[in-house]
């Protein structure tokens, strides 16, 4: 991945990522708000509803106290209850009495819930009434002349005679009563009753409610159920809101986001050639120097060793030259190709049978510090040998380095495996911590003072290339075991 591209990508990832969150910081806390706000008006509502249905019902108590005061000084109906006289009075009392006092609805029933009197039908007298609850209003459907109604009633009590009737009475409760309920222009109330098909609305969201107790008695006393006066909004409303938010949400997300491509792109056209320009001349620079370095080493050694052979057995020099020979000139045409493959700028490597005992030889020459191991009818293997060569002078450079001046031993040990060539180079050095291990692959990372941290990650890099495997066995303060495979031709 080119330094431009990682240099997008972070740049947009970078500008993003806030961006996404704060959008969705801000859409979440917007609909919070609009949630929180929706439920507070909800809730006051439904305070507001609670209350005018308390009120209506304390009017129609009321009223009805006042009805049961002229009831019990009613001469006509104590006579009635008395001796029978005047059932035509009686029969009509609720209806005069209802218009007379502003109800919607009134029954006056004996003790056994019988209607004694209806505001609304003679013909009732003598059926069982509404069994409305005591206490607290009750929703009550019954019949008049036009056909059934809903009534919001209470009741109270009295005694004619020593004898207990009961009123129930209230108002009715239409569209317009329903509508006066609606204060708010965005929230609808509506009324859901059992077995109310007709109350039944797909397009409204039921959001908060107000039950009661309701009694059908349209075709008899019935029985008490629930019934509930409830709050809805639009859930079309609803759905368009959360689709134009989120299409807003979208759209500034997606500007947003062109433009910080389109910011990155310029910004990466204007600083990633100028710095890769200048990390790639680093990198080979670093890369050059410690190629020298390694091709260096050998020839030092030579040298320092024929200086000590001078000095202490000046016969032997001839003999001795001769041995190493081989290493100098093995270095010098290491050096000569590694020139010819840099002044080309992308060195091909050229893949062919390679022995990699002879490749060993040479890159240790017959330096006692080194010792070898070398497996004997070891098959050829499919590499460069100036980059295995390369490989193996990194890893022995760095496990003598390992060693830190002290007592220790290096060894290069070379074996078959299955279907490839195993090159294992150990120390007894210092060894690596997880820490140090974790980065010593890293480019530029070393523990060495004046090291170009290139090492390691040269020769993972050129293991790689070669289709062969790299791995490492260490332990502080035991040393460690660079273990490279490469695939046998």
């Amino acid at each position: 991945m080119s330094f431009r591209t990682r240099l997008l990508i972070s740049f947009g990832v970078v500008v993003l990522i806030p961006l996404l969150v704060f959008g969705l910081g801000i859409r979440s806390a917007m609909s919070r708000r609009v949630t929180g706000e929706y439920e507070r008006r909800v809730s006051a509502l439904v305070d507001v509803i609670r209350g005018d249905i308390a009120r209506e019902n304390d009017r129609s108590a009321t009223r009805l106290a006042a009805l049961r005061g002229s009831l019990v000084g009613d001469s006509k109906f104590r006579a009635m209850v008395l001796r029978g006289e005047d059932s035509a009075y009686v029969l009509d009392y609720a209806s005069d009495a209802m218009r007379l006092a502003g109800l919607g609805y009134l029954q006056i029933q004996d003790d056994e819930g019988r209607v004694v009197s209806s505001g609304h039908f003679r013909n009732e007298f003598g059926r069982l009434g509404p069994a409305i609850p005591p206490g607290g209003p009750t929703l009550v459907r019954g019949t008049a002349a036009e056909g059934a109604f809903l009534a919001l009633v209470t009741s109270d009590t009295l005694s004619v005679a020593r004898k207990p009737f009961r009123l129930v009475g209230g108002i009715v409760v239409d569209s317009a009563f329903v509508q006066r309920l609606a204060r708010d222009p965005e929230l609808g109330v509506g009324l859901r009753l059992p077995r109310d098909s007709t109350a039944a609305d797909s397009a409204a969201l039921i959001v908060g409610d107000v039950t009661l107790p309701y009694v059908d008695a349209a075709d008899g006393p019935g029985s008490v159920e629930q019934g509930r006066i409830v709050v809805t909004r639009s859930a079309a409303l609803l759905t368009a809101l959360q689709r134009n938010v989120n299409l807003w949400f979208a759209a500034a997300v997606l500007v947003a986001a062109l433009a910080a491509l389109l910011l990155a792109g310029w910004l990466s056209t204007r600083i990633s050639t100028p710095v890769e320009a200048r990390i790639a001349i680093g990198d080979l620079a670093r890369q050059v120097n410690h190629d020298i370095k390694n091709g260096l080493a050998p020839l030092r050694n030579v040298f320092r060793h024929l200086a000590q052979v001078a000095r202490e057995q000046p016969g032997d020099l001839p003999r001795v030259f001769t041995e190493r020979h081989g290493t100098v000139e093995s270095s010098i045409n290491y050096l000569e190709t590694l020139a010819a493959n840099y002044a080309k700028l992308s060195p091909q490597s050229e893949r062919k049978a390679t022995d990699v005992n002879a490749v060993v030889r040479e890159t240790i020459g017959g330096s006692s510090a080194v010792r070898a191991k070398l497996a004997e009818g070891l098959p050829p293997v499919s590499a460069d040998a100036l980059v295995l060569r390369r490989v193996i002078e990194n890893l022995v450079s760095n496990a003598v380095d390992s060693l830190d001046g002290k007592n220790g031993t290096v060894t290069v040990t070379t074996e078959r495996g299955k279907g490839m060539v195993r090159i294992a180079v150990s120390d007894t050095g210092r060894g690596m911590t997880k820490t140090e291990l974790d980065r010593a692959f890293n480019d530029f990372y070393t523990t060495k003072l004046g090291g170009t941290g290139l090492g390691l990650s040269i020769v993972r890099r050129l293991v790689l290339d070669s289709n062969g495997s790299l791995s490492v066995d260490t332990e502080p303060g035991k040393g460690s075991t660079f273990i490279v495979e490469i695939p046998a031709q």
